[in-house]
């Protein structure tokens, strides 16, 4: 009789209580991880601002006319002089027409008149 000995397990509202909160859990977790790539993907200014370092090497090499227009990407593009012209300062913008985010820099170009 040893082998009808009663084991302990646990009832099936149990184990559907507890596949539940695992269910719930990943749909959370999967939503969150979601989200967060999904920001980094739409956030990620590497390449305008790879694109921006290489018209400035353009423009310091006078292989670009300033006033400049561009669209790349998302992104539109505008090199213009900035303020006073005898100081040989541009400014350069790039504005996401998507996310309005706007990154700008301001360049100092050295011994040549634009």
């Amino acid at each position: 009789m040893a082998l009808l000995k009663k084991i302990k397990a646990s009832s099936l509202m149990e184990t559907l209580v507890a596949t539940v909160l695992i269910v719930i859990i990943f749909m959370v977790s999967s939503l969150v991880l979601n989200n967060i790539v999904t920001n980094n993907i739409r956030n990620n200014t590497e390449k305008v601002a790879e694109r921006l370092v290489q018209l400035e090497y353009a423009i310091h090499h006078r292989a670009l006319e300033v006033p400049f227009l561009e669209t790349f990407g998302d992104w539109e593009i505008e090199i213009s002089n900035q303020g006073n012209t005898k100081d040989n300062r541009l400014l350069i913008k790039a504005f996401n027409t998507r996310t309005n985010k706007e990154i700008s820099k301001s360049v100092l170009i050295e011994g040549q008149n634009l």
